[in-house]
């Protein structure tokens, strides 16, 4: 079993393996944020993931719209972008934040289209 807490004291998210990541989708209060691109997620993405844009001039608008209370798993192409959004998820009061390493390109499981 992982640690559900925090596991690098400079950041203010989690970063979790694919298996921890399928894990936590269990938990019925997590909620799957793909931050890539519509384009990139025409190509597939994590089932049941909703996707919102960290390039999107509304990123922030949407993520305000969102429940603090609840777990998010995000991830991203390679990881990067999906540690940002994280980073500014954090910063605006979301607690459980987890970040997918090495984003869909290290996801062994199924996708959807």
């Amino acid at each position: 079993m992982f640690n559900l807490f925090k596991n690098n004291p400079t950041t203010s998210y989690t970063n979790v393996s694919a298996a921890e990541f399928k894990q936590l989708q269990e938990d019925k209060n997590a909620l799957v944020l793909d931050v890539r691109t519509a384009g990139e997620v025409a190509g597939g993405k994590i089932n049941g993931a909703r996707n919102i844009d960290l390039m999107s001039s509304s990123f922030e608008k949407q993520l305000q719209g969102l429940d603090k209370s609840k777990t998010y798993l995000l991830y991203c192409r390679s990881g990067s972008r999906s540690a940002q959004a994280a980073s500014t998820m954090t910063s605006m009061g979301f607690e459980k934040v987890y970040n997918l390493k090495g984003g869909i390109s290290a996801w062994p499981y199924e996708q959807t289209r």
